[in-house]
């Protein structure tokens, strides 16, 4: 039987957007029937999640602390991975399982499970229960290597972002024995690059990419569909390549994705999800508006996961019971190193009736008739002012004259 044998604590305060929040670091051991130990984990872990509540929606901030246990983990054997689980509060539990090669170890599924009966975290919740939100976590590491990660890292799943750092862990090991750390690469010092006189080296750019097809994408309750969307989407993403800069364009396909997502009575949010992106949506309600107020991008690369985020915006703004409308590609600078291109955009995150569209409210960049006033009234201001200009000269002209005589 798997046992914990030590549950230590470590407390930081950390500042993040949702608030300011305690975090506790827990530290567990895992062992088989004959004591040996197969998994040894430490790390830090806040969780944001999203309930329903009457007619609304709230976010829950909460950390794992320092009281767990870890009744369910397993070494595993010939036919099952090892897990590690960890239970604490009323209910919640976190737990993920490996999977190696002869070379490597892994994460495989990254299962977080909260208890919204639990009215510590989650007052006046619309329904109770137990409700489980997976992900993916922790890329390859050397066998009998200890993975060691300090900077933050962060997963988003449905209706759940979990902030995890000051990871120390090690799956499969081997005579109670740990193994060298293996450093992630965010904690990695950045390197210079000497540079050589007379010899420039040219920064690859990206190849020339077809306009996006445009995707029909949906969030729905129990009513239906709450929320339409469509639009082509296209990526560009600076990523470092054999220690040079490269630059990424790429095209979402409508084929190959997914949407999912949630409604309330003030937010909602669009997930899509394609094999290696994850972009969610955020919107919000003010008063008789609505507008995009968040975007965040998780990027699966060859170099490890990517995530970036850009809060409180104020696009695609349109009235409530209608739908936004932009035809004109928009540019939206999620980071210094993404930025996602829109095409033919619709959207309507409220107010959907028989699953269809609210009268469109088009875009300032789509509206040419406002080139028009605006060519007549510059042209009407040069001539007035030629006028008044050539008046001026001539007066001054006579004046001289009359001095004169």
């Amino acid at each position: 039987m798997e046992r914990c044998v030590s549950v230590r604590g470590l407390c930081l305060a950390l500042l993040l957007g949702l608030g300011f929040m305690q975090s506790e670091a827990f530290e567990v051991e895992i062992k088989n029937s004959s004591d040996h130990t197969c998994i040894h984990a430490s790390l830090m872990v806040n969780f944001t999640v999203t309930y329903e509540i009457t007619n609304s929606s709230k976010n829950a901030s909460f950390s794992a602390p320092d009281t767990v246990t870890t009744n369910g983990s397993s070494c595993g054997n010939d036919s099952s991975p090892p897990l590690l689980w960890v239970n604490f509060g009323n209910g919640h539990s976190w737990s993920l399982n490996f999977t190696k090669t002869n070379i490597t170890y892994r994460g495989d599924v990254l299962t977080f499970t909260y208890n919204l009966s639990d009215t510590t975290y989650f007052k006046d919740a619309l329904k109770g229960g137990l409700v489980s939100s997976t992900t993916k976590f922790l890329d390859p590491v050397p066998l009998n290597s200890t993975f060691r990660c300090v900077s933050d890292e962060t997963l988003i799943s449905e209706n759940v972002t979990q902030l995890i750092w000051n990871v120390t862990l090690q799956a499969f090991i081997q005579d109670d024995t740990f193994g060298q750390e293996f450093v992630c690469d965010a904690d990695k010092p950045a390197t210079t690059t000497q540079v050589t006189p007379n010899v420039t080296t040219p920064t690859p750019t990206p190849k020339p990419v077809d306009k996006p097809s445009i995707g029909n994408y949906s969030a729905s309750n129990s009513t239906g569909k709450c929320l339409l969307a469509s639009m082509g989407l296209q990526v560009n993403v600076s990523l470092t390549v054999e220690g040079k800069n490269v630059s990424i364009l790429f095209n979402i396909n409508p084929d190959t994705t997914n949407s999912s997502g949630r409604c309330g009575n003030e937010t909602a949010t669009l997930s899509i999800n394609d094999t290696k992106i994850r972009m969610d949506f955020d919107f919000e309600m003010k008063k008789n508006n609505f507008h995009l107020d968040k975007l965040a991008i998780t990027l699966d690369t060859d170099s490890g996961r990517l995530y970036r985020i850009i809060q409180n915006l104020t696009l695609w703004e349109a009235s409530l019971e209608s739908s936004y409308l932009c035809r004109k590609e928009q540019t939206i600078s999620v980071s210094e190193d993404l930025q996602v291109n829109t095409f033919d955009v619709r959207v309507q995150p409220f107010g959907v009736h028989n699953e269809t569209y609210g009268t469109a409210y088009e875009c300032s960049l789509d509206d040419d008739s406002l080139l028009i006033p605006i060519i007549v009234g510059a042209a009407l201001a040069c001539l007035i002012f030629f006028i008044v200009i050539t008046y001026l000269i001539g007066r001054r002209k006579n004046y001289v004259g009359y001095q004169t005589l």
